[in-house]
């Protein structure tokens, strides 16, 4: 070989540079990839609902992640987390100034901090075991998830990938393994697509490698066929094959059985949406007119069914807070319900603000209360978990010094002790209270209670559209979960029936009064996420967690071999 020849060979102007295999991606592009990520995210969820946005968020904050030291990941998690949740808790500063939005998603934005930094963290698994990524990435999510919808005091689930897919095939998983089992398949497809995405990007920079056994002036190698080109191909298979995963498994969670409708007796329930006089926190400021509203509403309903226009219901539901009054201690807001009842000829679940059992307390509760007869105190449920710095005021004083607004709760409101299953005759309702469908354990609770019906009483009134629409999402995957009819009863929309199959039907338009009626088909069975209960995600936390171990014994490793 000559001095030109070995020249050629070994100066590294002369051919191109191969990928360094240990590099991020630089910061210039990893930035507005987190960006990104989190506004993919953002329009994955009502009210814009392109649900496959979803997992393409989480492919843009793992490749944005991936191999970066973890304050960088930790960074970058950040930046997600605040692109995907200012925007979408926007309906929490409509009427409480901007400051609790603030901290409330940078509270938020900070546990995606903390997985863009697991994400880092997990990198050399990553880069030791690529077929991992897409598992890894499922895994931390429902970690990171299962951490915030705990912390601090009770969590807040707003913003779960699960509830991003109420028109997704995948919403049919949640009959397996409930919401975690949903948020694992999103993120995982979300892996899949990373790991492609990568995969081509390795490919498409790394020079393909000289061609081997060829005779000099030969038209090719010496047995016909092109290493090269073989190898080429065993790499764009690396990028096809995970993209073709990811499709298969989104379309085939249509295969999973799910109910259309209950297999048990019918029954008939009209929803009364009677709207509020004003929206605002001083949505009751008007004494009684709350009431009085789904008062009228329901005689006037009361009027058709003896008309012969409607059919007589077996049960009428209300919204949280649709008593603006305590109808167990002011005989006027009694007399009306009663009035309401009678002339309906059926029981009425109401939902009330209750004084006490103390002085200076409140309770958030859903009571059951019969014609003829009236409040059945032994069919109440009392709200289990009420929603911090807004039915109850942790820390006041210090919460007093971020915002002024927190002395608007004059009275905090006190858990229930009991799920909320209401025998209301015709049917066993499981009844949860507004925000309370977001947390697995307290649906599921009235689901082996016995509830044949799912009933949330929510009062959307101090929000918007928006948050009636991301809260009408939850509804759908909790029917599905369980195998159940459901409906959502709010003061002002958006109000409606779900089929066990997810689907809406008569949904109720915003800030209207609206009345809708419909013949539901009741079901006593249980799905395997019922029986499974919390164990999906405990059992996918353990595996995150491992994973986290299985990186830092990895990353010990590599500090201390030779070289």
């Amino acid at each position: 070989m000559t001095t030109l020849d070995r020249d050629e060979t070994h100066t590294p102007a002369a051919l191109p540079q191969p990928v360094v295999p240990g590099r991020p991606l630089p910061l210039r592009v990893a930035v507005p990839l987190a960006v990104a990520a989190g506004l993919a995210l953002l329009v994955a969820f009502p009210p814009y609902g392109v649900w496959p946005l979803a997992p393409v968020g989480v492919a843009l904050l793992a490749a944005a992640a991936h191999r970066r030291r973890l304050r960088a990941g930790a960074g970058l998690g950040f930046l997600t987390g605040v692109a995907f949740f200012a925007p979408l808790l926007a309906w929490t500063n409509l009427h409480t100034g901007y400051l609790p939005w603030v901290l409330l998603s940078l509270l938020q934005a900070g546990y995606l901090a903390l997985l863009g930094a697991a994400t880092a963290w997990v990198s050399p698994l990553v880069d030791r075991a690529r077929w991992a990524w897409p598992a890894l990435t499922g895994l931390l999510w429902v970690g990171q998830e299962a951490l915030r919808d705990r912390t601090p005091f009770g969590g807040f689930p707003w913003g779960r990938l699960a509830f991003s897919q109420d028109t997704s095939p995948l919403l049919r998983l949640a009959a397996l393994g409930g919401a975690p089992l949903v948020t694992f398949a999103v993120a995982l497809v979300g892996g899949l697509l990373v790991t492609a995405a990568w995969g081509a990007w390795v490919t498409a920079r790394r020079p393909a490698p000289p061609p081997s056994g060829v005779v000099p002036g030969a038209d090719g190698p010496l047995d016909g066929r092109s290493p090269a080109g073989a190898t080429a191909g065993r790499r764009w298979a690396s990028v096809v094959v995970p993209a073709v995963v990811a499709v298969a498994l989104t379309a085939g969670a249509l295969l999973v059985p799910v109910a259309t409708a209950g297999s048990g007796t019918s029954v008939t329930v009209a929803i009364v949406q009677g709207n509020v006089p004003r929206l605002g926190l001083d949505f009751n400021a008007q004494r009684q007119a709350v009431l009085n509203n789904h008062v009228d509403a329901t005689i006037e309903l009361a009027a058709r069914v003896a008309a012969g226009q409607q059919r007589r219901p077996d049960l009428v539901v209300w919204p949280e807070n649709s008593s603006d009054i305590d109808p167990l201690r002011n005989p006027a807001a009694g007399a009306r319900i009663s009035q309401a009842a009678d002339t309906i000829g059926a029981p009425i679940l109401v939902g009330a603000v209750l004084l006490g059992p103390d002085a200076g307390q409140v309770r958030n509760a859903g009571i059951l209360w019969h014609p003829g007869t009236g409040p059945d105190l032994d069919q109440l449920y009392t709200k289990r978990h009420p929603v911090p710095f807004a039915e109850y005021v942790p820390l006041r004083d210090v919460a007093r010094m971020v915002s002024k607004q927190v002395d608007l709760i004059r009275n905090d409101f006190v858990p229930g002790s009991t799920p909320g299953v209401v025998r209301a005759g015709p049917a066993v309702l499981g009844d949860v209270i507004c925000f309370e469908v977001a947390y697995d354990e307290v649906v599921r609770d009235t689901v082996t209670g016995g509830a044949q019906l799912l009933v949330v009483q929510t009062n959307n009134a101090t929000f918007d559209v928006a948050e009636a629409r991301q809260q009408m999402a939850m509804v759908r995957l909790r029917a599905v979960e369980h195998g159940r009819p459901a409906l959502m009863a709010s003061t002002v929309g958006v109000s409606g029936f779900v089929a066990p199959d997810g689907r809406v039907s008569d949904a109720t338009g915003f800030n209207t009064r609206e009345v809708v009626v419909r013949q539901l088909r009741l079901d006593d069975g249980r799905t395997l996420a019922t029986r499974l209960g919390w164990w999906p995600e405990v059992a996918l936390a353990a595996l995150a967690a491992a994973a986290l171990v299985g990186a830092a014994v990895l990353r010990r490793r590599q500090r201390v071999r030779p070289g």
